[in-house]
């Protein structure tokens, strides 16, 4: 799957934009026809100096975009939080699927 990292007003971590890569790679285990991904990484001005990561997963599949944003301390907890939620998507969104093509096919069937 291509995957495009965008970091937003700062310069992301080769290590990071690898891991981003690596993870994203693995939801291709729950749809085989993932056409490609796109992540935004964001840094939120907070009170004093700790800033909140702002993460934004965004995953294109035929006749759909799926997204999910998420917000913590690090990247990395970010992009935890957000495969989660992108993988449970990418499941309703294939079980929709499937439902439909069953109905589909219910109605094919001669009587």
């Amino acid at each position: 799957m291509k995957v495009q990292v965008h970091a937003i007003h700062f310069t992301a971590d080769r290590k990071l934009v690898e891991s981003i890569q690596a993870k994203l790679n693995k939801l291709e285990t729950f749809y085989d026809r993932i056409t490609s991904g796109e992540v935004f990484l964001k840094l939120e001005q907070g009170e004093g100096k700790v800033k909140e990561k702002l993460l934004e997963i965004k995953i294109a599949v035929p006749g759909a975009v799926l997204f999910v944003k998420e917000k913590a301390r690090s990247f990395e907890e970010a992009l935890d939080l957000a495969l989660n939620a992108i993988a449970e998507q990418i499941k309703r969104f294939k079980a929709k699927l499937n439902q439909v093509k069953a109905s589909k096919t219910a109605l094919d069937l001669p009587e």
